[in-house]
């Protein structure tokens, strides 16, 4: 078999070739610095007759390699913007100018230094200045917080602008792609790749995402979610994130919104913040495991603390000789209608008094399950975590009360609060509204008295021992559980008017004794309980008596006849009572007073001060769980915090490590090494030489041949 071997054109292709291999490694170096620059190779086809063929300019890249890295790119991006945000926070709680454990004791301190010298209005007024400083500590904490939330939310919008910016630009290049392949096969459009492949690299590291190449369209690349949502299709177009809120305007939720050739669709997809990944799934992650469940952890610290005060307060007897009121102002809350219900209708709520222990962390959502006549009549509740999920309780099962209730005023609900729906009208079955208790009241405390006189370190009542009594019996302790002046008797009234005395229940229909104030023993182990009218009625006699603590409510469990049924009617009345030590005999007789100019009386002052160490906060909606302290509380969150940081950190610093080795291995394959190149260089420019050398020698003998015929 003959052939047609042209020497002139084989040297002429070699040439060539070694003038595009010549290029393509000074475009290598050339881009040794250029970030995603992925080193290119060219290469030819072998001619049948001789010579080089056609020419291709690819990328060098390892698909197995540039995935692994892009799946380390995610990890860093998440990792990193989840610990570098929860410092922040672990930062503030960890400095001891901010730590509420310091500012609740230098509070009790106060108390008790108070407590040894009840009439001093120095001391009085220093625990006014401990709790007004203990408000601020609490204040710029949840102030913090709420700055937090409002940069969290800016960070929210820029990362989804950025990411549909990045999204758009992967169609686009899509597109591109095809065109250029579709009009020219010399090669690859190198440059296009390199571009695409930044843009992805760059969405990578904002959320977890998969690719794959299109099976149908040469070049193009689709892009989902790790969670399986598309982002941009195979024919380059692609959908778009947004960003929307339910009831709180302020807890933003991320979906997928279709789009094509740059025109909306009408479908929505909500897309799970959990599976995110990327620095936009960190954000996610810190708000839902460290920001939100951290503002509400100080705002119930800080209610319970409020309230507990209170509390106590009001069961003592001020400077004035008045019964004791509330030291801090709670703040109202606000019922948010959720999607669907009318932004017309009002609820409003505010913290049941006496109830901060019952404060927990959740959120409440209340739905309205029946009405009468446009008002709600019976409503279900659900308590839900930050994250808007429901809450377990210790049987992994969500906490929901139904059947409850509607009456008129405030309707007391399971969690420490009571609502009352204030709109005339308008409302029906399945409005929903958000109430969140807690989650800004650390900001929203305030002082609600700066006299010192009204804090009430006396309690209201005294017990006297007659002079005659012949036993050994003395008084040990009082208690006072419920001062509620209420002159239409209702459910909550106490034995206290409000005046100065102590008053039975004259004015009720069913009465027909006065409140208990004094006892006579008629034996060793029996006893009188006898009211302060004139004469005196005898209420009930108690026998069989082993102990002598607290007996008045002896009395109301054991006595005969029966404790009346117009005390029983009422939820704690009288609302005192008092224990015995020793011994009492026939006669002796203790007589129950308000407690007139009691001014030295530091009973309910030490009460307050030992609010220190009472369970006074609840570690969960379980409602076996046992209370914790005010210090544990917040022990417990700095603790959990400094975790959360901690685990971040060493988390943070394995992705690194693993995004360094993907990225070598990469590089290897794609980087640009310049001793390569250089060696690439030498070895082209003599097989450059060599060509040219061939070519001149194919002239020689061309000449030579014409000169030998001439």
């Amino acid at each position: 078999m003959s052939s047609n071997v042209d020497l002139y054109s084989i040297a002429t292709s070699g040439v060539n070739a070694s003038s595009r291999l010549l290029a393509t490694t000074s475009n290598n170096i050339a881009n040794v610095n250029s970030e995603g620059y992925v080193r290119e190779r060219t290469v030819f086809t072998n001619e049948i007759l001789g010579g080089v063929g056609k020419a291709t300019t690819e990328r060098v890249i390892d698909v197995f390699a540039q995935n692994q890295m892009r799946r380390d790119i995610t990890q860093v991006g998440e990792w990193e913007t989840f610990y570098n945000k929860t410092e922040a926070i672990d930062n503030l709680l960890a400095n001891e100018a901010n730590s509420l454990s310091t500012g609740l004791s230098e509070f009790f301190a106060s108390v008790q230094t108070a407590a040894d010298d009840p009439t001093n209005l120095a001391s009085r007024d220093l625990v006014l200045s401990q709790g007004s400083s203990m408000l601020r500590r609490m204040s710029s904490i949840a102030d913090f917080m709420n700055y937090k939330e409002d940069e969290l939310n800016l960070e929210f919008q820029s990362m989804v602008n950025r990411s549909n910016n990045l999204i758009k630009t992967i169609g686009d290049l899509n597109k591109a792609i095809l065109v250029v392949k579709g009009n020219h096969t010399g090669g690859e459009p190198t440059a296009l790749l390199n571009e695409r492949d930044n843009a992805i690299n760059e969405l990578a590291g904002l959320m977890s995402i998969e690719i794959r190449e299109s099976r149908n369209a040469n070049g193009s690349l689709l892009v989902n979610l790790s969670s399986g949502e598309s982002l941009v299709l195979e024919d380059g177009s692609f959908n778009l994130f947004e960003l929307t809120d339910s009831a709180d305007v302020m807890y933003k939720q991320l979906q997928l919104a279709t789009t094509f050739d740059g025109a909306k669709a009408n479908t929505n997809i909500r897309i799970t913040e959990d599976d995110l990944g990327g620095s936009l799934g960190g954000l996610f992650r810190y708000r839902d495991e460290v920001l939100g469940p951290a503002q509400r952890d100080i705002g119930q610290l800080a209610v319970a603390f409020a309230d507990a005060v209170n509390s106590q307060n009001r069961l003592g007897m001020d400077l004035d000789f008045q019964l004791g009121g509330d030291i801090f102002t709670l703040p109202e809350l606000t019922g948010l209608p959720y999607s669907g219900t009318p932004d017309t209708l009002k609820v409003a709520g505010q913290f049941t008094p006496g109830q901060g222990s019952a404060v927990t962390d959740a959120d409440i959502r209340v739905t309205v399950t029946a009405v009468s006549g446009g008002v709600p009549s019976q409503v279900s509740v659900e308590l839900l975590n930050a994250d808007g999920s429901p809450k377990k309780d210790e049987n992994n099962q969500p906490v929901t009360y139904t059947g409850i209730a509607v009456t008129s005023g405030f309707t007391e609900l399971p969690g420490g609060i009571e609502i009352e729906f204030q709109s005339a009208s308008g409302y029906s079955v399945g409005n929903e509204f958000l109430f969140q208790p807690v989650k800004y009241s650390a900001s929203d405390i305030e002082m609600a008295t700066t006299r010192p006189e009204d804090l009430a370190f006396a309690s209201p009542i005294r017990v006297d021992v007659s002079n005659s009594n012949l036993g050994d019996a003395q008084v040990v302790a009082t208690k006072v559980t419920n001062t509620e002046v209420d002159a239409s008797l209702g459910a909550d009234a106490s034995a206290f008017d409000g005046s100065g005395g102590i008053h039975g229940l004259a004015g009720s229909p069913s009465a027909t004794v006065g409140a208990p104030l004094q006892i006579v023993f008629t034996s060793e182990t029996s006893f009188n309980v006898l009211d302060g009218e004139s004469p005196a009625n005898v209420i009930t006699s108690v026998s069989g008596v082993t102990d002598y603590t607290n007996l008045l409510a002896q009395a109301e469990a054991t006595g005969s006849p029966a404790w009346p049924a117009s005390f029983s009617a009422l939820n704690d009345y009288p609302g005192y009572d008092f224990s015995l030590q020793g011994k009492p005999v026939a006669g002796d007789s203790f007589t129950i007073s308000y407690n007139t100019d009691g001014s030295y009386d530091n009973t309910n002052a030490l009460a307050l001060a030992g609010l220190q160490k009472q369970g006074l906060t609840k570690l969960s909606t379980n409602s076996v769980s046992q209370p914790r302290t005010l210090h544990e509380s917040y022990s417990t969150l700095v603790s959990r915090i400094g975790e959360e940081a901690s685990s971040a950190s060493i988390a943070l610093q394995a992705a690194e490590a693993m995004k360094v080795q993907s990225s070598e291995w990469f590089d290897s394959v794609s980087g640009v090494s310049l001793d390569e190149e250089a060696a690439n260089l030498v070895r082209y420019q003599q097989s450059y030489a060599a060509a040219a050398r061939i070519l001149s020698t194919a002239q020689e003998l061309f000449n030579t041949i014409l000169s030998s015929v001439r």
